[in-house]
């Protein structure tokens, strides 16, 4: 019997029979569905705890270490600028190139930019539109404010100069992160946006060219890797420097900009993809497996799990999991990454649930069933949330308008995606005449002397009379 809780949510409450920890029921499964690794849990299971915590600890991340490889890049770039470019292009990418061209030409902007179909424009558009008036709202004001002793205080928000935006290259190309990176920074005002992407054997994508273009970015580079976040932190002759590199990137990149931080600004230092989707038994499980599929085709290292209080509701999103799964052009991608990394959670009520999220903390989380709201105001920490059935994370991804570089691996417990205010700064200013320095100096002088920084308090006294 489906029955309705507080939540909102329709599901069979506290009635199924939970899996132990762990583990599936094998018998009669075929070969490769009995190997699986994917994880099983129930909150009813005694043992639950201990798995919780053993998913919540899973080292996603790559294990290569690459800091000292990437330290000896950076040096390079900073020692030799374009020379160091061009040689590091021709090792990894295949390609020889000379000074001259580092920088992407307009004349070869304006050839791929023709080349992509109208339809493909129209949906950048569609989405560029979209994302540009999201974040435009998101532009806050400026603030102004005397207080009771008479001293007239601010906060002022203006654009950083030039940021840096990293997009991957070659097959592994999305416009969509052109967009989601640079049209905030252009709705925030900056008036320098840099794009470097690497051309492995010379080859772009013409549609994250013409994403550039969309998204008014004023110049492109055909170099990646690390020593592209170097070239745009420390600048070379051919590439000037930024106050910001922004975008994502492989295990090099990230650890790049994790040591050019500090030199300039970054946004994060992202991990593997994942989504959490809570759904209760009036779900399609065909819709919540390709949910689920849609991270796991990502990365081998990305992760998808599902928070559900039925147990045949449950065996029926794994089945179609593997049914869907046999479709995709990424299959073994998804399947390792379900088979290492996905999980089913069972739940007896949706506070569990709740609860749960918050602990994982997750880049995407999704509200499948009917009523979501009143459970999305009980969830804390999440990067992004979809709420109802026809809001799927992949939505996020291109148009919805909201951004989808997100924090991953918990770190939506203390982080946000990106979003204007990531490419905006902060002054404070303040103003007063004497008679409002009397009000509040004294007490200045006291903490000075205090503190035992004499000219502190003197820098205050000697204006007080």
């Amino acid at each position: 019997m489906s029955v309705a809780n507080q939540d909102g949510f329709t599901g069979a409450a506290n009635t199924v029979t939970r899996d132990p920890i762990g583990k599936r029921a094998n018998q009669g499964k075929p070969e490769q569905e009995r190997h699986t690794r994917m994880v099983r849990l129930s909150t009813a299971s005694p043992g639950f705890e201990a798995g919780f915590v053993e998913l919540l600890n899973q080292a996603r991340e790559t294990t290569e270490t690459v800091d000292r490889a990437v330290s000896m890049i950076v040096a390079e770039v900073r020692a030799r600028g374009d020379a160091a470019l061009i040689e590091y292009t021709a090792r990894f990418d295949r390609l020889t190139l000379t000074a001259d061209r580092l920088r992407i030409g307009a004349d070869e902007i304006d050839a791929a930019v023709a080349s992509v179909p109208a339809e493909q424009h129209a949906a950048l558009d569609l989405a560029a539109s979209r994302i540009e008036a999201f974040h435009k709202a998101q532009l806050p004001a400026d603030l102004k404010m005397t207080d009771d002793a008479g001293m007239t205080l601010g906060m002022r928000w203006t654009a950083l100069d030039s940021v840096g935006l990293y997009v991957p290259g070659g097959k592994a190309a999305y416009p969509s992160s052109v967009l989601m990176n640079a049209v905030p920074a252009r709705t925030a005002g900056v008036a320098r946006i840099a794009m470097c992407v690497p051309s492995p054997d010379g080859v772009l994508n013409p549609l994250v060219l013409a994403a550039a273009r969309r998204a008014g970015v004023s110049e492109i580079y055909r170099v990646g890797g690390a020593q592209a976040v170097a070239a745009l932190a420390y600048g070379t002759a051919s590439v000037a420097a930024v106050d910001r590199i922004v975008g994502p990137g492989n295990a090099y990149v990230a650890e790049a900009k994790r040591q050019v931080f500090g030199r300039v600004g970054i946004d994060n230092i992202a991990g593997p993809s994942e989504v959490v989707v809570i759904a209760d038994r009036a779900s399609d499980p065909g819709r919540v497996a390709v949910d689920l599929l849609a991270q796991a085709e990502h990365d081998e290292a990305a992760q998808s799990i599902l928070i559900c209080d039925d147990a045949g509701f449950a065996d029926a999103v794994i089945a179609a999991v593997a049914t869907e799964m046999a479709t995709l052009s990424r299959a073994a991608i998804a399947r390792a990454s379900w088979d290492s990394h996905g999980a089913v959670i069972l739940v007896r009520d949706w506070t569990e649930a709740v609860g749960l999220v918050d602990r994982l903390a997750p880049e995407h989380l999704q509200l499948m069933g009917q009523g979501p709201e009143a459970l999305f105001d009980r969830i804390r920490h999440a990067g992004a949330i979809f709420l109802g059935p026809y809001c799927p994370e992949a939505v996020g991804d291109y148009v919805a308008g909201p951004n989808h570089v997100l924090p991953t691996g918990r770190t939506a417990r203390f982080a946000s995606g990106l979003s204007v205010f990531d490419f905006l700064k902060r002054t404070t200013w303040i103003s007063g005449d004497q008679a409002a320095l009397r009000r509040i100096g004294p007490a200045a002088v006291t903490l000075a002397e205090a503190e035992g920084l004499g000219a502190h308090a003197r820098s205050v006294a000697m204006r007080l009379d």
